[in-house]
């Protein structure tokens, strides 16, 4: 088996990854949609944006926060070497996370028109920024970043701004737009919906763009992260699908079926997440250029003890988590209606 027995280090391996994963899948629409902002044309389109989103953004940033507690709990040392190396690039990333909820709770407090476009503008700029700094960071963790042999890196900041890594980061800000713009899609009616149609074409042109080069590039100058699908030919399928799902996106709007070209812009997602994933395993965090020093599931975990407590907390909070999330979804289902409660 690829990934051999599934034990603790493993277990949580996955487990993180699919933090992550429901982080990137959930968040990643919020920050599409904050991106795409300022190309509505009014600001009742605006509110109608900044609605869609409303009851979901705050709750889909816990996964954030509930995939570094993770990560804390069960790989300290990567923890640790991540936070500290990345610390400006994530105070930055806080700033625009922080600095997008403020607007979004101040923008409609005051009618004033210089007031609300001061707001747009941080609320789309946090959004591109955070989007863009995300892909920085799994740029860098794929690349594989400078460690010294205690397992601490040993670049800057500027260190991490490498032409790979950007541009990951713009591939990251494409696809985060296109899934955003489905959510939209599929929350709105009438003249913002029609006109969302032919954004959604441009945004999964510019994303395929990005995707294209970005495969490109890491098959020529990141080759361990195909190694395991070139030894493993069966896991094409997983790329496969990948294509198929983005592939389907342009199909169902065509259609008119909003809610399954969301679907498939989730499907896709995972399958990337999931291939990112399969590729990095069993590293964490990969040393470039002295690969010895990289952290993996097995030098940088928590101790057995330690990751078995963890587990059984995961296995009760976990499922609670995934059916309160379901259950806001459900809650908040249909169009966006404006009243005097919205923002």
């Amino acid at each position: 088996m690829i990934l051999g027995a599934l034990d603790l280090h493993t277990t949580w391996f996955v487990l993180v990854g699919v933090l992550f994963a429901g982080y990137a899948m959930l968040d990643g629409f919020d920050l599409g949609v904050g991106a795409l902002h300022l190309f509505t044309k009014d600001d009742q389109e605006r509110r109608v944006m900044l609605n869609a989103i409303g009851p979901v953004w705050d709750g889909n940033e816990v996964w954030l926060v509930t995939g570094g507690g993770a990560l804390f709990a069960a790989f300290p040392n990567v923890y640790a070497t991540v936070f500290s190396g990345f610390y400006l690039a994530f105070v930055l990333l806080l700033v625009a996370l922080i600095f997008r909820a403020v607007a979004i709770e101040f923008r409609s407090k005051r009618p004033m028109r210089w007031w609300r476009q001061m707001w747009d503008i941080g609320f789309s700029a946090g959004s591109v920024l955070s989007s863009l700094l995300i892909g920085v960071a799994m740029g860098n963790i794929a690349w594989g970043i400078p460690l010294d042999a205690r397992g601490e890196y040993a670049g800057t900041f500027w260190d991490l701004l490498g032409p790979y890594p950007l541009l990951l980061g713009v591939t990251t800000v494409a696809l985060f737009m296109m899934h955003g713009a489905l959510y939209a899609l599929m929350k709105t009616e009438g003249a913002l919906h029609d006109r969302l149609r032919g954004w959604i074409n441009n945004c999964i042109v510019f994303f395929i763009i990005c995707y294209a080069v970005t495969t490109m590039a890491t098959l020529l100058y990141v080759p361990h992260m195909a190694a395991r699908m070139r030894a493993h030919p069966w896991l094409f399928s997983i790329a496969l699908v990948n294509m198929l799902a983005i592939a389907n996106i342009p199909r169902e709007v065509h259609l008119g079926r909003d809610g399954r070209a969301f679907l498939s812009s989730c499907v896709a997602m995972l399958a990337l997440m999931g291939l990112f994933g399969l590729e990095m395993y069993p590293n964490l965090v990969l040393s470039n250029p002295v690969l010895v020093n990289s952290l993996t599931i097995h030098n940088a975990a928590s101790s057995p003890k330690t990751l078995g407590i963890m587990l059984t907390i995961a296995l009760i909070g976990v499922p609670i988590v995934l059916a309160y999330t379901a259950s806001i979804y459900y809650i908040f289902r249909g169009k966006v209606k404006l009243d005097r409660m919205s923002y």
